[in-house]
C-alpha cells in the first residue's frame, strides 16, 4: 500500500487542546476591516471549537501530519 501523504495545511489551520477538542480560527477577519464593528473584530481574534464529524476528520488528518 502506498504511503499516506501528510496534511501540513491541516496542521497549520487546526490545533488540538489538552482535552482533545479541535480548535479553528475565524474566517473573514483579515481585510475589509473598516466596515466591521469593534465587537466583530474582537471575535475574529478568538478560536472556535470544531464539532462532530468534522472534528473526527481533522483529527484523522492531523494524525498523518
Amino acid at each position: 500500500m502506498s504511503k499516506v501523504k501528510s496534511r501540513k495545511s491541516v496542521s497549520r489551520r487546526f490545533k488540538i487542546t489538552g482535552t482533545g477538542k479541535v480548535m479553528r480560527g475565524v474566517a473573514f477577519g483579515r481585510h475589509l476591516r473598516r466596515k466591521k464593528s469593534a465587537a466583530q473584530m474582537r471575535g475574529y481574534g478568538k478560536k472556535r471549537v470544531v464539532s462532530g464529524k468534522m472534528a473526527r476528520r481533522v483529527k484523522r488528518l492531523l494524525a498523518q501530519a
